[in-house]
């Protein structure tokens, strides 16, 4: 039986997930992780993609993670995140519009906006879309 640890995901809005794993992925603001049972205990900010978790059965299950925290205490990992979503919950088409619209929004120079709301919407669209291709390349 492999070591395992328990894993909770958290948004703003809900309890996404909470059960036991045996590995966590995630993108960490200096990089990525790879988090095992036995970890160091760590606190670090997550940027905005895919959280993969590995369950004891041995199935994958993606997350969207829109940036926030992620922490490592001894047997437990808990993500903090403004907004989290089962990646098989991402509406595909609305992601690419947001994108394609936030881009838009950023080359039209005329345009009274905030560049940084476009960057941010930008950037979280891109990540939804990372956390489909996740999601169809481990359902192949």
């Amino acid at each position: 039986m492999a070591a395992t640890m328990h894993c909770d995901i958290v948004s703003a809005e809900e309890d996404i997930f909470s059960g036991t794993v045996t590995m966590v992925t995630a993108t960490g603001s200096a990089g990525g992780l790879g988090i095992l049972p036995g970890h160091t205990p760590l606190l670090t900010g997550i940027l905005p993609g895919p959280v993969l978790l590995r369950k004891e059965d041995g199935e994958e299950e993606v997350f969207f993670a829109s940036g926030g925290f992620l922490e490592v205490q001894p047997g437990v990992v808990t993500i903090l995140a403004d907004t989290a979503l089962r990646a098989s919950d991402i509406d595909e088409a609305a992601a690419v519009e947001a994108q394609q619209a936030a881009e838009r929004a950023l080359d039209d120079k005329a345009a009274d906006f905030d560049i940084g709301v476009a960057r941010a919407q930008l950037a979280a669209a891109t990540a939804q879309q990372r956390t489909i291709e996740e999601l169809k390349k481990r359902r192949r």
